[in-house]
């Protein structure tokens, strides 16, 4: 059975006073079996929050790392940084470092390679562009992304990787890809996987939908065969929204 698995971005949101505040209510969460839950909040508040999760079932990632171990990157943070506080996942590949910081399919196989050889797990976020989506190709192009930046992994790697589909075009619009679309995306990811690997390593592999997962959209989303929860952003800034979805399994 694959791992259920409600995940929280809160990108660059939050006070310190209201992130601590959001994570001691989720900590406290009587969450349902079989459900984990990931919050990736702003690199300032790791190791505070990391301190304060200890829901055996709550887990405090990083937004970003950087490809190299160390070195004269201002502003940025490395693998030893995260290890050293105790946080074990890590985001690679959201929509908006791709789009604002250019981060090319290469450059997110040298974030990805870097964090597994470290001990981190990814969070790996693949997706198209409303483009992409009219011209009906963004299984193609959702593909690509996958194999230039995961595919070269061994199916031990694998294992430590999340993938997280994101329809860039229902980020922050309050569109959201109906559950149809989104098990549809996600089957041809797990087919792919299935190609490249095996059928055993494909159906391990938790896929999670990020595209305006809302308490109301939540549980029909998460009822799809292939769709193992979801990578939550507005929703996962308020800890009544984010309780139901993760209650919605």
């Amino acid at each position: 059975m694959r791992r259920k698995i409600a995940a929280g971005n809160w990108k660059m949101n939050l006070s310190f006073s209201e992130a601590r505040d959001l994570c001691s209510e989720i900590n406290n969460v009587k969450i349902p079996n079989g459900v984990e839950v990931i919050m990736a909040v702003p690199s300032p508040y790791l190791y505070v929050l990391n301190a304060i999760a200890r829901n055996k079932s709550v887990s405090i990632a990083a937004q970003n790392l950087h490809s190299k171990d160390s070195g004269a990157f201002t502003g940025e943070t490395s693998h030893n940084m995260l290890s050293s506080i105790g946080i074990n996942y890590v985001l690679v590949g959201h929509s908006e470092r791709r789009q604002y910081n250019k981060e090319s399919n290469a450059e997110l196989k040298a974030k990805v390679d870097i964090a597994l050889a470290n001990g981190l797990s990814v969070i790996f976020c693949c997706g198209e562009p409303l483009s992409i989506r009219k011209k009906k190709t963004q299984d193609a192009y959702v593909a690509k992304q996958l194999k230039e930046s995961l595919f070269h992994l061994s199916a031990e790697q694998l294992a430590s990787v999340i993938v997280a589909y994101e329809p860039i075009w229902a980020i922050g619009t309050g569109v959201t890809a109906s559950p149809i679309q989104a098990q549809q995306m996600h089957k041809s990811i797990r087919g792919l996987v299935s190609k490249n690997y095996t059928s055993k390593v494909a159906a391990q592999l938790p896929i999670l939908y990020g595209g305006s997962v809302k308490p109301a959209n939540a549980q029909d989303l998460f009822s799809r065969a292939d769709v193992d929860g979801g990578l939550v952003g507005g929703a996962s800034l308020d800890a009544a929204s984010f309780t139901a979805i993760i209650k919605s399994f």
